[in-house]
Formats: structure tokens, C-alpha cells, sequence
């Protein structure tokens, strides 16, 4: 690989990185995602430019240094963009995209300008094709966390609140649960059909024994 980079090469890799980045910042910024274009952007120009000063100022010793630097400086960025609601983790997607547009700027930093841009059609493949295919298995099965404060503190009612899981078709893969004096408060991971659980949602929220009733 030549380190010798002059200043026209160095500007179409910089150019690069913009276009690139402007690509797949401009579909996360149209899903209103945290890293939009702007951000994107950012983050392939930044890391084309770490690569390329790596190149110019030490090529032999500190290529897998910076790259090193990088990835971690990264991951602060990626592990921001993660929210935790409730029972759900958000923001994956947009931290996996953001990891995905530093590999991209190294690479363009690298002078793999061809390589980038075939990876950068398949991200965006990836972003606007594959979400239709969620939706599908959505609709087929759907994890969902639920926590439960019954307004006693009779272990059998917990019981039946299980039942009732099983009776609406819905998979338990966890459950935990603590007892005060007036209270038992019981949580539970299941897997099922959306159907069955908006109809396990209703009959909690009609059930008169259930004081709280989060998901």
C-alpha cells in the first residue's frame, strides 16, 4: 500500500467519505433515528481521517494502533445511541450503523474505494429491504416482557396470572417475582403471537387483582 499520499488523492478519499457517509445518514435521518446525516457523516469523515494521518505519519508502526483507537472511541458512540424502555432495548440498529460507518471510513482512508461502495449498497440494502422481513416475523412472533403488582400478597394468584400466560398461548422464558406484606410483584419474558398477547394485555387490565401492569 503507498503511504505517499499527495493532496488530490487525499480529497477524493475525504469526498469519499462524505458521499458515502451522506448515503446512509440520509436513510437513517428519514427513520428520525439519533444518528442522522449529519452524524454519519461525522463519523465516516472522522475515521478516513484517522486512517489517513496513520498512513502519513508513522505507515509502518501505528496503522493498527489508530484502527484500534477507532473502534473504541466508536463504541462510546454506538453504546449512546442504546436506550433501554421498559422490556425493550432501542437504538441497535443505529449503533450497529454507526460502528458500520467507522469500518467504512477506515476502509476509504485505506484506499478501498471500490470495496467501500459495494458495501455500502449492501448496507443500505440491509436498512430498506430487511425491516419489510421484521415486520413479517413480527406478526408471527413477538417477545415481550411484563410486570405485574397484584394488590395481595396470596402466592396462588401468582399462579394463576401464569395460567393465564399458558391459556393465551404465550411462551414463559423467565420469570422472577418478590412479596411485601400487602403485595407480590411477579415479572415475566414470554415469546408468542402479537394476538396473543394484546389478548393476555386485556384481560390483565380488566383483571380487578392487578394493581400495576407495565410492558
Amino acid at each position: 500500500m503507498e503511504t505517499n499520499l499527495d493532496l488530490t488523492e487525499n480529497l477524493i478519499r475525504v469526498g469519499m467519505a462524505v458521499l458515502v457517509g451522506g448515503i446512509i445518514g440520509a436513510e437513517r435521518e428519514y427513520q428520525d433515528k439519533a444518528a442522522g446525516f449529519r452524524t454519519i457523516i461525522l463519523i465516516t469523515l472522522g475515521s478516513t481521517l484517522f486512517t489517513i494521518f496513520s498512513l502519513l505519519l508513522d505507515p509502518e508502526n501505528t496503522q493498527t494502533r489508530i484502527a484500534a483507537n477507532i473502534v473504541t472511541g466508536i463504541g462510546f458512540l454506538g453504546a449512546g445511541a442504546i436506550v433501554r424502555d421498559g422490556g425493550r432495548v432501542a437504538g441497535l440498529t443505529t449503533a450497529a450503523t454507526i460502528w458500520l460507518a467507522a469500518a467504512l471510513g477506515m476502509g476509504i482512508g485505506a484506499g478501498e474505494l471500490y470495496f467501500v461502495l459495494a458495501v455500502t449498497a449492501v448496507t443500505i440494502f440491509v436498512l430498506v429491504v430487511f425491516p419489510r422481513f421484521e415486520m413479517r416475523i413480527d406478526k408471527i412472533r413477538e417477545a415481550r416482557s411484563y410486570r405485574i403488582a397484584l394488590n395481595s400478597s396470596d402466592i396462588n394468584k401468582i399462579e394463576k396470572i401464569e395460567k393465564t400466560l399458558l391459556d393465551c398461548s404465550l411462551k414463559i422464558v423467565e420469570h422472577h417475582q418478590s412479596k411485601t406484606e400487602k403485595s407480590i410483584i411477579g415479572s415475566w419474558k414470554t415469546i408468542g403471537k402479537p394476538k396473543s398477547h394484546e389478548k393476555f394485555t386485556l384481560l390483565m387490565l380488566k383483571d380487578k387483582n392487578v394493581k400495576e401492569f407495565d410492558y
